[in-house]
């Protein structure tokens, strides 16, 4: 099975992309860090509930478990691209959202949340500044051309 990282919805005529959001190598090592240390922090929790004298092994093995998946899927995490056009959004593979079907926009944490007026769900991950990336596509929501949401 094979995906694609980056849009591959074919723009409309006379249609231009304004943005492209990518995951910043530094947001993804930084929330990868505090996830590792909850890990560990919970590993060692449970070793010391059931009464394991090795409670330092539940911190090993929460840092060894999540950085070796944080390096395993990080070209994947930081590789996807959303491009942000005068009328949609358009995330990795097929997926695209009109501006118009844009309910809201969410920053959580390093990243941001796209909820269309159907209620799907689009996350854009690892943002340097979600903040700039939320009000550049509330000003092109706002330029877009008059269209009926679908």
């Amino acid at each position: 099975m094979s995906y694609a990282l980056t849009p591959t919805t074919e723009l409309e005529d006379g249609e231009a992309v304004r943005a492209s959001y990518t995951g910043d190598r530094q947001v993804y090592w930084r929330a990868q860090t505090w996830i590792a240390a909850v890990a560990m922090a919970g590993g060692m929790l449970v070793l010391w509930l059931i009464g394991n004298p090795y409670v330092w092994t539940g911190a090993i093995g929460g840092l060894a478990a999540i950085y070796l998946r944080a390096w395993y899927v990080a070209s994947d995490e930081l590789g996807a691209r959303w491009d942000l056009t005068d009328r949609r959004l358009l995330g990795p593979g097929p997926r695209a959202v009109r501006l118009v079907n844009i309910a809201a926009l969410n920053t959580i944490a390093g990243s941001l949340q796209v909820v269309t007026i159907g209620g799907d769900k689009y996350l854009i991950k690892h943002l340097p500044d979600p903040e700039a990336a939320k009000a550049e596509i509330e000003a092109a929501k706002r330029a877009a051309p008059g269209e009926d949401a679908e």
